[in-house]
């Protein structure tokens, strides 16, 4: 037994599929299609490669921080797998702002000298 589809059907299914056509070509004309179009699909740091399959996890990275800064030859940008991505922010923000957590964990230097007295107390043996 087979399913007729109604004309409902029919422009529901056409409606979806000229949809997915239109935002495949906005996405083509977005910085990271452009990016993935000139680019080999692999990290610029970890070398990971990436198909279609996760290519989800594959970014633009914009060199100089300056996301509106998108010259059509791609030479602001890089492409970086999701966790190499993270990192380079993590360490322009470091870099930018100064490490919070090391200026704020500074202890004040140790006064205090365990082997002071050794030579004394050495010489009180004898």
């Amino acid at each position: 037994m087979t399913l007729k589809k109604t004309p409902l059907q029919k422009d529901k299914l056409d409606k979806i599929v000229s949809d997915a056509r239109r935002n495949q070509e906005l996405r083509e004309q977005s910085y990271r299609g452009q990016a993935l179009k000139l680019y080999p699909w692999i990290c610029g740091r970890c070398a990971r490669e990436f198909t279609h399959s996760n290519l989800s996890e594959l970014t633009v990275h914009h060199k100089n921080h300056n996301h509106d800064d998108n010259p059509a030859d791609g030479s602001n940008w890089e492409l970086l797998c999701l966790y190499c991505h993270d990192n380079e922010h993590s360490r322009y923000e470091e870099t930018r702002y100064g490490n919070a957590t090391s200026k704020a964990s500074a202890s004040p230097t140790a006064t205090h000298n365990p082997f002071a007295d050794l030579k004394s107390l050495l010489g009180a043996k004898k």
